[in-house]
């Protein structure tokens, strides 16, 4: 009955001691995430008109561009580093590495290429800044209507690998 008791005593006790210590985790955690805050609120920010555009429906083929409009919101100034498509049919243009001041506005183009992409497509353009959070995330959208002659290889294609 001793040992029963004893076994009980020392499992309360670490019990106990493993909830203070993952509450004072939380704490922490939450503490210096806020402390964080109000410097990052400092930096630039990115403030679209847009994150993401529909071009609707399209001919396979066709090459479109819509443009992205940006202000930096932020206290300091905004340098986008890089820009990358998610594809090489996704092709955007920024002011790379060009200085863009608080209140300043800016754009980036992004031209879409259609061509041998049948279906609905959705890509993106990540750009790399001196954000907060260092990325930033754009998209586009399209439904491309099949070229016919296209639409034809492609299914015999598929067609003669069925086969083999």
């Amino acid at each position: 009955m001793k040992k029963l008791l004893t076994i009980c005593i020392i499992f309360l006790i670490a019990f106990n001691s493993c909830q203070n210590s993952s509450a004072k985790k939380i704490n922490n955690s939450n503490t210096s995430a806020s402390e964080e805050k109000p410097s990052s609120s400092s930096g630039p920010i990115m403030t679209f008109d847009k994150n993401s555009h529909d071009f609707g429906t399209i001919k396979e083929g066709d090459r479109v561009t819509t443009k992205f409009s940006f202000t930096n919101t932020g206290n300091s100034d905004l340098i986008i580093v890089d820009a990358r498509g998610s594809c090489g049919c996704t092709v955007p243009e920024y002011p790379k590495n060009t200085p863009i001041a608080p209140g300043e506005s800016q754009t980036i183009t992004v031209n879409f290429d259609s061509s041998n992409k049948p279906g609905i497509q959705q890509k993106s353009v990540t750009l790399s800044a001196n954000t907060s959070s260092g990325r930033e995330m754009l998209r586009i959208k399209a439904n491309v209507t099949p070229d016919p002659v296209k639409q034809q290889q492609r299914d015999a294609q598929a067609k003669a690998r069925q086969q083999n």
